[in-house]
């Protein structure tokens, strides 16, 4: 449906009421500041940013007398926003500590807001564990886009298929053709069941001594699995909806949470869908790592990789070299790109 367009004056009361959202979110922000400076601090220390709020955030102390402990802290305006992972230099205070620095990030990932802007979720990661379950129904495109967003970060991909107790005779090939897809690829594929247990031990063993964020689309299990693996992180676990077989989001925002024998688990925000309409078509191509060793071998410089003759990509699916479902789900990606 064609969306209906503004005149002037509504253009002009919009832009007005975002102007007054904007003054009163500074004036906000400069009583902020100004309460910062009066406050009796103490001594700078390191700490890690547990969960962000907003204008607060649970940062972890990791030195001094109360290392491990836990502080509801304000940031100081000077600093870019923060994420969960992040390790920054803090004061502690009364009633709230402040943040005063933030150190350098090896690395984040991103999602896209509802405005479509690329936001951090998370930083800091080893390992992103791309959740998967029978229920609700996994569409290979979206596991691709997490994928390439995987390799753009460098963050080493897992596919994680949760809910194995519900594979049955009507899903079971599905299911097994959808993983062999990547399991030939090369990527490490695990299947668990949070409900019955089954390969739990060989989750716990991958995440091991690593920071690992948990993504996937809402009603996958994420909450059930950081529930099984952490009985004590009293992690809500929503419901699935009946009348569409969507996951209702349960995780408002990522939080980090320590496994006792080592290793941190990075929970976010359940999405359906993975937006990568700011990436370039080169950083794409990239993303799909078994199209690397053909790029750069097309007839022709600007080859799109659709149906211009000597396209490498299009031999390499004829030979069998890539699967042209893979091919097929670049090619829906791509187009968002020029869209």
């Amino acid at each position: 449906m064609k969306k209906k367009q503004l005149n002037r004056r509504q253009l002009w009361r919009i832009q007005k009421m975002q102007d007054a959202y904007t003054d009163r979110a500074a004036k906000k922000k400069a009583r902020l500041e100004d309460s910062l400076n009066t406050m009796a601090l103490g001594d700078e220390q390191k700490g890690i940013v547990i969960s962000n709020f907003g204008q607060q955030l649970d940062v972890e102390a990791l030195e001094g007398p109360n290392e491990g402990d836990i502080f509801r802290c304000f940031q100081r305006s000077n600093i870019d926003s923060l994420v969960t992972g992040d390790y920054v230099i803090w004061q502690g205070g009364d009633p709230v500590g402040v943040i005063i620095a933030v150190l350098p990030r090896e690395n984040f990932l991103e999602r896209p807001s509802s405005l479509g802007e690329m936001r951090p979720v998370a930083a800091n990661i080893d390992q992103t564990i791309i959740v998967i379950a029978p229920v609700p129904q996994p569409f290979a495109n979206l596991i691709d886009r997490y994928l390439v967003a995987a390799e753009q970060y460098h963050l080493a991909p897992v596919i994680l298929m949760n809910k194995s107790d519900l594979v049955d005779e009507d899903n079971r090939q599905a299911m097994h053709d959808l993983l062999a897809i990547y399991q030939e690829i090369g990527y490490p594929v695990l299947t668990v069941s949070s409900k019955t247990g089954a390969g739990m031990e060989n989750l716990k063993v991958l995440l091991d001594d690593k920071t690992s964020v948990f993504v996937g689309q809402s009603g996958v299990g994420k909450s059930a699995l950081i529930n099984t693996l952490l009985p004590d992180a009293n992690t809500q676990v929503g419901e699935l909806s009946e009348a569409r077989h969507k996951g209702k989001h349960t995780t408002t925002s990522a939080r980090l949470y320590h496994f006792s024998t080592g290793g941190d688990l990075i929970d976010s925000p359940g999405i359906r869908e993975f937006h990568l309409e700011h990436l370039d078509h080169d950083t794409l191509l990239n993303g799909f790592i078994e199209f690397r060793p053909f790029l750069g071998q097309c007839k022709f410089r600007d080859c799109r990789h659709d149906q211009e003759p000597g396209c490498s990509l299009k031999q390499a699916v004829e030979a069998g070299q890539i699967n042209a479902k893979r091919m097929d789900s670049y090619r829906q990606i791509h187009q968002t790109l020029d869209n």
